[in-house]
Formats: C-alpha cells, sequence, structure tokens
C-alpha cells in the first residue's frame, strides 16, 4: 500500500486531466475506422455492464506492457474522442502490483509528420537500463504505415510520464516488396549474441502472413532480414506479434533476449480475419535467423490459440520482479453494430493479466491470473464433497454473484459413460461441437460445470462447462463458454456465440478443475489448471447486480462429485 500512496502521490497533478480526458482502450482487429461516429462523444455512459476489477476507462473506446525500476506501465489503444475505432493515441497507467492502476497522460498521440494519422501499436523494450517504445505510425490519408519509436522525456520522473518521439524517425520504412498499408505492429526487440537488436513486424503477401525481421546494432538503422523469421499461407495479416522463449523444464519467465539451453520459443499472431489469437511453439535458429514450428504443431486457422473467446492483440513481458512472464490482451465487445457503442458509451476492457509458461508435455501453453489479483479477494463461502447426479444443481450463496473469482474441482468415478465423439465432428471447430452439443443437451459424462450470471428464473444464464468424449482409445475433453443464453434483450445485435476449446489433460486421476473470474460484462475461464482459457462477452438485461446468481450443474448421466469449490466476492481495484 505504500508503494501505491507514492503513485497517488506522483500523479496529483494529472488528476485534474484524467477527469476531462475520459480515457479507454484496446485495438480494433482491422483497423476498420467509421468516420462518422469515431469523433462522437458517447451519449450517456451505462453503469450495468461496466467491469468492477478488469482494467475499464470511464468513457470511450479502448498496448505495450512493461516494468521499470518497481512500476508496470501498460500503454494502450485508445480513442479520446468517441465510443468507436479512431482517432487513436498511447494511452498511459501505472501499477505496482497490476491490479490497482493510476491513470496518467497520454504518454503517445499524433503531433508529427512520421503519426500525423495515427498512432498504432507497438511495444516497449529496455535498452541498456532505458525503456524505448517502438510503434506504428500513419504518415498519410492512404494509410501508409512506418515504424517509429518514443523516449521518456525525464528519467528521474518514476511514472515516466512524458514522452518524447525524435525527429530522426521513423526508423523503419517499408521497401518496394511490403505492402505499406498492412506493415505494424513492431514488437519487443531482442539482442543476440552476435549484438544485432532484432524486432518483428507483421504483415501479409498475397495471403501469407509474414513476420518481417529487422536487425540493428544501435536501434537507430534497421535493416531488413533476407527472409522473414517465419511466414504461413493461408492466414491472412498478422497483427500484433509476439515472439518470446519459455523454459522446457521449469515455470519461470525468461528475458526476451535469453539464448541458452531448454528453451523453445513461442511465435504468437493475431489474425484480422478471424479475430482470434493463434500461437505455435518451436525453435529458433538463431544463426539463420529462422523459427520453425514443432512438428504436429498446426500453423494457421486450427491451430493453438491462447484464448478460445473474447481475446485479441495480447502482448507479453518479462517481469524480473517475479520472474515470469505476463500476458495481457483485450477482450473486445460482442455489440455488432457501431451506433451501439456510442449509445453505451464505452467499448473494450483488458483481460486480467496472466503468468504464462510452457506446460510439461511440451505442446501447449499454460495460463494463470497473476497471483496479485487474490488481494480483492473477499466473503469466501466454500462447499466440500457434494455429489451432483443426473439433471442437478447446487446454489453458490453468500457472494456476489455478478463479480466473483471461483475455483472448483469436478471428479467423478468412472469414465465409461463417456459419450462417443463422432468422427463427422473431426473437422469441425471445438466451437462448432460445442453449440450442437450444449449445456442443456444431455450427455454421459457431462455436460457439467458453472452457469454464472444466472437470472433468478433461468431465462439468462452463461453456462461454462465441460463434457468427456471417447474417441476410439483415447477421451477428448471439450470445455465451453456458452453466451447463447446470456441476454434476453432483442433490441440490439449482440455476438452471443458458443465459444469452445478441447483441453489437452490427462483423466487417469478423473478430475477437471475450473476457475471463473466474473465480472459483470465479462467471464474469463481456465480449464485444468490454465490449459484452456475462453473469455466471454455477455450483456444480461435481468442477472445484473444482486439478482445475478450463480450455480455448479451437472446434466449428464454420470454423478458428479464437486470435491471443492471456494467462491470469493472480488472487490474494485483502487483506479
Amino acid at each position: 500500500m505504500q508503494k501505491m500512496e507514492l503513485l497517488r502521490n506522483c500523479s496529483l497533478w494529472v488528476l485534474p486531466i484524467l477527469f476531462m480526458i475520459l480515457c479507454s482502450n484496446g485495438v480494433n482487429a482491422s483497423h476498420q475506422v467509421f468516420m462518422r461516429l469515431q469523433s462522437s462523444s458517447a451519449f450517456s455512459v451505462r453503469k450495468i455492464h461496466r467491469t468492477g476489477y478488469h482494467f475499464q476507462p470511464p468513457k470511450h473506446w479502448i498496448n505495450g506492457p512493461m516494468y521499470y525500476n518497481g512500476i508496470y506501465h501498460l500503454f494502450y489503444q485508445y480513442n479520446p474522442k468517441g465510443s468507436v475505432w479512431g482517432n487513436i493515441v498511447w494511452a498511459h497507467a501505472a501499477s505496482t502490483d497490476l491490479v490497482n492502476w493510476i491513470r496518467l497522460e497520454h504518454a503517445i498521440y499524433p503531433s508529427k509528420v512520421f503519426d500525423k494519422y495515427g498512432t498504432w501499436s507497438g511495444s516497449a523494450t529496455i535498452l541498456h537500463n532505458k525503456p524505448v517504445i517502438l510503434y506504428t505510425g500513419i504518415i498519410d490519408a492512404n494509410n501508409t504505415q512506418v515504424q517509429n519509436y518514443a523516449i521518456p522525456a525525464d528519467l528521474s520522473d518514476p511514472l515516466l510520464r512524458k514522452w518524447i518521439k525524435p525527429d530522426n524517425n521513423p526508423l523503419v520504412v517499408a521497401d518496394k516488396s511490403i505492402n505499406k498499408t498492412q506493415f505494424r505492429d513492431p514488437t519487443t526487440a531482442w539482442l543476440g549474441r552476435d549484438g544485432l537488436w532484432r524486432i518483428l513486424v507483421g504483415s501479409v503477401r498475397r495471403r501469407r502472413g509474414v513476420a518481417i525481421l529487422y536487425r540493428s546494432r544501435d536501434f537507430m538503422k534497421w535493416i531488413k532480414a533476407k527472409h522473414p523469421l517465419h511466414t504461413s499461407a493461408k492466414t491472412g495479416n498478422w497483427e500484433c506479434p509476439d515472439f518470446f522463449p519459455v523454459s522446457t523444464n521449469h515455470t519461470e519467465g525468461l528475458d526476451t533476449s535469453f539464448d541458452g539451453e531448454n528453451v523453445k520459443h513461442v511465435l504468437k499472431v493475431s489474425l484480422d480475419v478471424t479475430r482470434f489469437e493463434y500461437y505455435t511453439i518451436g525453435t529458433y535458429h538463431t544463426k539463420k535467423d529462422r523459427y520453425i514450428p514443432d512438428d504436429g504443431m498446426t500453423d494457421g486457422w486450427k491451430g493453438l490459440r491462447l484464448d478460445y473467446g473474447n481475446f485479441y492483440a495480447s502482448k507479453t513481458f518479462y517481469d524480473p520482479l517475479k520472474n515470469r512472464r505476463v500476458l495481457w490482451g483485450w477482450t473486445n465487445e460482442s455489440d455488432v453494430v457501431p451506433t451501439d457503442a456510442k449509445k453505451k458509451g464505452w467499448a473494450g476492457i483488458q483481460a486480467i493479466p496472466r503468468k504464462l509458461w510452457l506446460d510439461p508435455s511440451g505442446r501447449h501453453l499454460v495460463q494463470w491470473p497473476i497471483e496479485e489479483l487474490e488481494i480483492l479477494r473477499k466473503q469466501k463461502v466454500e462447499l466440500r464433497n457434494h455429489n451432483l447426479d443426473k439433471g442437478e444443481m447446487v446454489e453458490v450463496q453468500g457472494i456476489t454473484a455478478a463479480q466473483a473469482d471461483v475455483e472448483v474441482t469436478f471428479s467423478f468415478s468412472s469414465l465409461k459413460n463417456a459419450e462417443e465423439f463422432d468422427p463427422s465432428w473431426a473437422d469441425l471447430y471445438a466451437q462448432d461441437v460445442c453449440a450442437m452439443r450444449g449445456s442443456t443437451v444431455q450427455g454421459g459424462l457431462g455436460p457439467f460445470g458453472l452457469l454464472t450470471l444466472t437470472s433468478e428464473n433461468f431465462e439468462e444464464y452463461t453456462p461454462v462447462f465441460f463434457r468427456v468424449f471417447k474417441a476410439q482409445d483415447k477421451y477428448k475433453v471439450l470445455m465451453c463458454s456458452d453466451a447463447s443464453r446470456s441476454s434476453v434483450r432483442n433490441n440490439i445485435k449482440i455476438y452471443k456465440p458458443s465459444f469452445a476449446g478441447f483441453v489437452d489433460v490427462d483423466l487417469s486421476d478423473k478430475k477437471l478443475s475450473l476457475r471463473s473470474l466474473i465480472d459483470h460484462s465479462v467471464v474469463e475461464s481456465f480449464g485444468a489448471g490454465g490449459k484452456t482459457c475462453i473469455t466471454s462477452r455477455v450483456y444480461p438485461a435481468l442477472a445484473i447486480f444482486d439478482e445475478a446468481h450463480l450455480y455448479a450443474f451437472n446434466n449428464g448421466t454420470e454423478t458428479i462429485t464437486i470435491e471443492t469449490l471456494n467462491a470469493w466476492s472480488m472487490n474494485k481495484p483502487e483506479r
């Protein structure tokens, strides 16, 4: 608390500005600009669906986090003038614990010839103990994109409130081989053994996603490599690329420049065609500067996702304070009509920061909410060894169900009742299977899980659940977060999908765990200790505030035991 008090004292002179500026955060996947609406202020700010403990601005539409000299910094894309994408600046907030935040003045905004038409996404790099921001600038009305840099105006300021954009920008300009309108989002730089810094810039060539590699000895003069670090056909434009090392023998994080033994690398890209994020795990050949995904990795639309729901434009950073890699993503709205965002008054939130590491199997990443989130827990309730027969449910009472953190471990005595996995589903996405075999379709082993944001008479609810299938000689676990019944409202268009992913888990102990972070209009869920993650945006009309309920349920023929269930109401952080 002493550090937060220091932050507050340091920023007192900024607070009057914050009340006038109206912050927000996010990045539109396709960078679609609505000229009529981008500078149109909100009618009013609707409080019903505003989150309690997820980072969110007072109003309007809502890039690269970093840790520097004892303080975490969040830079995020924000439209100060409207509730849809446009007029983008780099808003700035600071924290000592990644939970309680002080909002500061904007770090970067259009002001120079090299970013006159926009200051888009990028990353922060600690260069010789000094932070440097790389970002995409838009230089003309034709959407020509270049890569610029900014540095703190005063390193003695612990909050780094003012940033300078030197006149030797831009640092990187697209050559004739690059589509200059699809050339953006430079990564955090890493330093090779040869003394050269490297960055990636996302792009596309004939529908082939490309991670263009640049090298520099002094961070000022950048030379494009002959070959991209990696490329993949039929994926569309690669936005917000991220490239970082992970350990193969422990869960601690590695500095982005780490080059040693027992290491794999992860390449993550955001695809503006699908609005999902995909990643592969592989080997970085440092001498050739080429990245090769491991055998069995799907390098495309059916590949691994960081999150199988509303999750985009994420960025990781190495946190030396706790020796971890932290992932932070943007959770977009599910309103599909821009004018609805204007009526609501805001658009987009940040997901909860997550610690990220490589699963011991080496086949996928694991994510878990940062431990600091637990300081917001209060009013704990518990349930132990409670059996749920077919069609039964139990209400979790004694907490604020609309703003809660729930951890539950389910167990079952047998796998024999697992339903057969239809071979015709093999080519479908997991969310297609979930749409067909939802929470109300009786199965054998499942569906079982949680009913979140549930109204009194069950007109509205968002189930998060598992189904276990038998596929030849192995079992497949499907995890779903189904928003299709989340709202009874018909007057606005809302995207209400059945998000889902398969969980790579060993069922030898006949247990499955689930954690859900419920916060009014968002449900972030972590299956099997974070092996599969799904974030859903939902907009209940009845299950709001004290009218929201939470249940554990079982709609399968196999009896399910709630071994342990711990649930907490969640406090609001200091903002």
